[in-house]
Formats: C-alpha cells, sequence, structure tokens
C-alpha cells in the first residue's frame, strides 16, 4: 500500500511590510479572503487574480477557514493600518503646503519672458 503525505501546506509568503501574499505573485490573502466571504466561489476569484491557481486560492481559502479567528485579527490589523495611512496622505494642510512648494519650485524653475 501507497504512503501519502497528509500533511498540506498552504503557499503563503510573508513580505517585508507584513502582508501575506500567495504563492509566488502579489495577490494579497486580504483579497482573496475578502472575495471569499463576499459570496465569490474560487472560480470568480481566480477571474479577477488570474496570476493564481485554483490549488492556490483553495489553499488560501482552507487556511482562512482553519484559522478564522487568527486570519481575522490579521485582517482587522492589515485595516486598522491602511487607515492610519488613508488619513496620513489625506491631511488637508500637509496636501496644501506641499502643492504650495510645488507651485512656488515651479515659478522659479519657469523662465521669465
Amino acid at each position: 500500500m501507497a504512503t501519502l503525505d497528509t500533511l498540506q501546506t498552504a503557499p503563503l509568503n510573508l513580505w517585508d511590510d507584513g502582508s501575506i501574499r500567495i504563492g509566488s505573485s502579489r495577490v494579497t490573502l486580504d483579497s482573496v479572503v475578502h472575495e471569499f466571504t463576499g459570496g465569490a466561489t474560487a472560480e470568480q476569484i481566480q477571474d479577477d487574480f488570474p496570476s493564481l491557481s485554483l490549488r492556490e486560492i483553495y489553499s488560501a481559502i482552507s487556511y482562512y477557514l482553519d484559522r478564522q479567528p487568527q486570519v481575522e485579527d490579521y485582517l482587522r490589523q492589515r485595516d486598522e493600518e491602511a487607515s492610519a495611512v488613508r488619513s496620513e496622505t489625506e491631511d488637508v494642510p500637509r496636501s496644501d503646503a506641499l502643492r504650495r512648494r510645488i507651485r512656488e519650485r515651479s515659478a522659479q524653475l519657469t523662465p521669465r519672458p
């Protein structure tokens, strides 16, 4: 009788920025889980992310289902980080100051007739 390896691992990689990516792609676990929890099938997810194989998608979904509380915590943390970045980039006074400096710099560099 043949022996089978019964341990299966998900093709997930932790990137330096703290995100979890699937396989050798740039697609995040966040993206696949979001679509899955929104009702998308693995095939529909593959339509949106053709760089992923169905095996990778099913593995990511299985990983999520097996570790749902931990993955939900990870997703919450990622959402909080994204909100902080959005707040920082949408800071109007800082944006206005940057625009003003760009205009001043442009005016200095533009030759006058």
